[in-house]
């Protein structure tokens, strides 16, 4: 990318660079700070979290639930590919095989960060993840529609994000919301800060935005 394009907010290409220098040194709390809070959440905000609230905002019950969810489903991704430092490549006909740090298909992304990442490991486990990502995920990305007998509630006062009943399993979009910003706010933030592996893996994801 030329290097005025803009990642996060001002930040640019060129700022990255300039910031990555002093990510180098692991021990630097203060710069891994900054780059937590400049970077991956300015780009959150901008891009994800300020649409989302607007929405909530501004709905009422008229089936905004479907919007949220829908962009919740593209954060997923980004925040999972994030924590692992991995990108997403295209595979055609002829390709060599995916790097180390590839990948190609997202269903295992979202099992992986509904089963194993704080606070959604304590109500999913693997079977309702792949559930999640086929009848919702891949509903509303490619169908505008839930399927199955999965079905987007605006919230519970239980603090349930799933809770399966006879003839349904509700989603309730507000406590998702809730639960997200718990692990990006907290959960995310804290291994980062802590993690020289999950400092790599920052560094890989952030160089490959700027690549493309």
């Amino acid at each position: 990318l030329p290097s005025t394009t803009f990642i996060a907010g001002s930040k640019t290409v060129n700022d990255w660079l300039l910031m990555k220098k002093e990510l180098s040194d692991f021990k630097n709390d203060t710069a891994w700070i900054k780059a937590y809070e400049d970077y991956f959440l300015t780009r959150l905000k901008d891009r994800y979290l300020t649409p989302i609230d607007s929405i909530k905002e501004n709905g009422g019950y008229t089936g905004e639930g479907f919007s949220i969810m829908t962009i919740i489903c593209s954060l997923i991704e980004f925040l999972e590919t994030t924590y692992k430092g991995i990108n997403y490549r295209f595979i055609k006909h002829g390709d060599l095989t995916l790097g180390e740090f590839e990948y190609s298909k997202s269903r295992d992304v979202f099992i992986d960060f509904l089963n194993n990442r704080h606070p959604f490991c304590s109500q999913f486990n693997k079977e309702t993840s792949a559930e999640f990502y086929s009848n919702v995920r891949c509903g509303l990305l490619h169908e505008a529609r839930t399927n199955g007998k999965w079905t987007i509630w605006r919230e519970s006062y239980e603090n349930h994000l799933i809770k399966k009943t006879e003839t349904k399993i509700i989603v309730y979009r507000n406590n998702f919301y809730d639960s997200l910003l718990t692990f990006i706010y907290k959960s995310y933030k804290s291994e980062l800060l802590s993690s020289n592996i999950r400092k790599e893996a920052f560094l890989r994801k952030f160089d490959k935005l700027c690549e493309e």
